[in-house]
């Protein structure tokens, strides 16, 4: 009986998500779902895509978290437009908050949509937010381990940046042990090593999103 609890849950969220999708259709954009551990970089993955993007590509974003509006702030600075939900203690966005956060934003003025999924391994990959691609960022201090402590996660990913990079020295990050661990749960996700602090790498992560906007 609780399992078809969950099923059901999970059925309500799909059908909405579905009609999110059809919404980003039609409005002509491409969106992704950012989804990372607290402090691996979301916010800031963002900021350096939007200084990165071709001229005149239209750029918002969708920010969640548990509580507080400071990343929202920070990318409304920059001048992009930004809904921010917050979740209430929830672990996660779901496509019914998508779906309330989107009459905020003039859609047919984007090309892209990013939404910044709550700092968390687990329970945002198992939630559809009718987004075109999943975007999982992990970060160098984290660990190399990741793939094989959460492989939901990297097994949803349409692509897999490391981010702080850079620091993979410091760190003892052994890279070839990292991708080897998300190529087991997911071969085909492209792996990208960034820095968004310097900018290495962020070139690839670019071509890769503006080919599909």
């Amino acid at each position: 009986m609780k399992v078809n609890v969950v099923q059901a849950i999970l059925s309500d969220n799909d059908a909405v998500a579905t009609e999110n999708r059809a919404a980003f259709d039609a409005a002509g954009l491409f969106a992704v779902n950012v989804m990372a551990s607290p402090g691996a970089g979301k916010t800031a993955l963002i900021l350096a895509t939007a200084e990165r993007l071709p001229a005149g590509l239209g750029l918002g974003v969708i920010e969640g978290d548990l509580a507080s509006s400071l990343d929202a702030e920070t990318i409304a600075a920059r001048g992009l437009p930004v809904v921010q939900i917050n979740t209430g203690g929830g672990c996660h966005l779901d496509a019914p908050m998508i779906r309330t956060a989107l009459p905020h934003l003039d859609l047919t003025s984007l090309r892209l949509l990013m939404v910044e999924n709550v700092g968390n391994l687990v329970c945002p990959a198992n939630f559809k937010l009718g987004t075109h691609a999943n975007v999982v960022v992990a970060s160098a201090p984290e660990g190399h381990d990741k793939p094989y402590k959460y492989p939901g996660m990297f097994a949803a990913a349409d692509v897999v940046l490391l981010n702080k990079a850079d620091l993979c020295s410091v760190f003892d990050f052994d890279l070839e042990f990292f991708c080897r661990g998300v190529q087991m749960v997911n071969p085909d996700a492209p792996i990208f090593a960034v820095s968004c602090r310097t900018g290495a790498g962020l070139a690839q992560w670019i071509d890769w999103l503006v080919s599909r906007v």
